[in-house]
C-alpha cells in the first residue's frame, strides 16, 4: 500500500466530512481539513480555508495535497464555478486522485448536480473514484429531524418506495480505504447501500419502537413537499434536487441492495435499526 501524504477533505466540519476525517486519521493519514472557517475544526487537523463560493480559496487548499475527498454541499446547485472549478485547480496543482461522494444513479441522471461533477472528473487529468450511496440513514437526524421532533412525522414524496438506507459511518470507512489505496480504485464507481430495503412506513415504525413514541410516515405529493420545504426556508434549487431524489424512490431507484460496501470494508454494513439505536442513545430526537 502506498498512502498519499496529505488528503484534503472538503466539508470537513459537516456530518460526512467529519467522519471521513476520523476514518482517515485512524488509518494514519495526514488530513487537511477544508472548511469555510478555520476555527470550525481542531488545529491539529491542518485546517485550511476552503469555500466553494470563493475560488480565491482554492489554490492554498489544494497545494501539496495528494488526494481529495470531494462532496457537494446541498445548497450548491451550480457545480461549474464551484466543485468543477476546484477539480480544475486541483489538477493544475498536481493532486493525483479525487474520491467524489456522488449519489446512486448519478451516472445516468442528468437532473442531479452530481452528474455534471462526474462527467467533469472523467474529463479531468487526474484519477477519480465515484462513491454513489443511496439515501443516508443520517437523513433522519438531518433532513427529517425537525419534522420528527416537531410534528412526529416523516413527510416525503416517496410513496411506497423502498430504500436500502446506508449509514454514513460505513461510507466514511470505505472512503478512507479508497483514499489510502488509490491505485486499486482509480476509475471505479461504487453503488453503496445498506443491508435491507425498507419503506418509509417501515422505517418510521422502527424509529417509533426505538424511541417509545409514535412517529408516522406521511406520503406527500411533490407540490406539498415543495411547499413544506419552502416553509422551512430551503432555497428553490435545493428543493428541486430533494424533490427529484425522493420522487425517484417511487420507482425503485434506491431499493436494490448492493454488496460492494460490505465487500470492501470487510464486514456487514450497519442496519437502519442499529443506526436508530445508536442515535437514540445520543439523544438525537430528544
Amino acid at each position: 500500500m502506498i498512502a498519499v501524504q496529505h488528503v484534503l477533505v472538503t466539508g470537513a466540519s459537516g456530518t460526512v466530512g467529519r467522519l471521513v476525517v476520523e476514518a482517515l486519521r485512524g488509518r494514519g493519514a495526514v488530513v487537511r481539513a477544508g472548511v469555510r472557517r478555520i476555527d470550525e475544526v481542531e488545529a491539529d487537523l491542518l485546517p485550511v480555508e476552503l469555500d466553494f463560493m470563493r475560488p480565491e480559496t482554492f489554490p492554498a487548499a489544494v497545494a501539496g495535497a495528494g488526494a481529495m475527498f470531494l462532496l457537494r454541499p446541498p445548497a450548491i446547485s451550480k457545480v461549474g464555478p464551484t466543485l468543477n472549478a476546484l477539480v480544475d485547480r486541483a489538477a493544475q496543482a498536481g493532486l493525483r486522485h479525487v474520491v467524489f461522494l456522488s449519489v446512486i444513479g448519478a451516472g445516468r441522471n442528468p437532473l442531479v448536480p452530481h452528474h455534471r461533477v462526474e462527467r467533469h472528473l472523467e474529463e479531468a487529468a487526474l484519477d477519480h473514484t465515484f462513491l454513489r450511496p443511496g439515501f443516508f440513514a443520517q437523513n433522519f437526524e438531518d433532513a427529517y429531524r425537525l419534522d420528527i421532533l416537531e410534528d412526529h412525522r416523516i413527510l416525503v414524496p416517496a410513496g411506497g418506495g423502498r430504500v436500502a438506507f446506508v449509514d454514513v459511518r460505513d461510507i466514511a470507512e470505505l472512503a478512507a480505504f479508497v483514499l489510502m489505496n488509490p491505485a486499486q480504485h482509480a476509475g471505479r464507481a461504487y453503488d453503496l447501500t445498506g443491508p435491507a430495503p425498507l419503506t418509509f412506513d417501515e422505517a418510521a415504525s422502527q424509529l417509533s419502537q426505538t424511541l417509545g413514541r409514535t412517529i408516522r410516515y406521511e406520503p406527500a405529493s411533490v407540490a406539498a413537499y415543495a411547499r413544506h420545504l419552502r416553509a422551512r426556508g430551503m432555497p428553490s434549487a435545493q428543493i428541486a434536487v430533494q424533490a427529484v431524489l425522493h420522487l425517484g424512490l417511487r420507482f425503485g431507484q434506491a431499493e436494490r441492495v448492493d454488496p460492494t460496501l460490505g465487500a470492501v470494508i470487510g464486514r456487514a454494513p450497519h442496519s437502519l435499526r442499529t443506526y436508530f439505536e445508536t442515535e437514540a442513545r445520543l439523544g438525537t430526537w430528544g
